[in-house]
């Protein structure tokens, strides 16, 4: 589905993130179409990776603060 060279390889499997399930509307489970209602973090055989749905792990970058005198004219 998706070129898997732009992304990590090593990405844990986990229904959290798998193009075959839908998050529950309480946000705990997932709704899988191949196994029905599993734990975000479980997995099985069908698992197929989904890049837009995986949130990632690290921190916005911080941003540079700006003197007003650089705006002024």
């Amino acid at each position: 589905m998706f070129d898997k060279k732009f992304f990590d390889t090593n990405i844990e499997p986990r229904c959290e993130y798998c193009s075959n399930g839908y998050l529950s509307s309480d946000g705990k489970n997932v709704l899988c179409k191949k196994k029905g209602v599993v734990d975000k973090g479980f997995h099985c055989r069908k698992f197929d990776y989904d890049p837009l749905l995986r949130v990632p792990k690290t921190k916005a970058p911080e941003l540079p603060t700006f003197d007003p005198e650089e705006f002024k004219i």
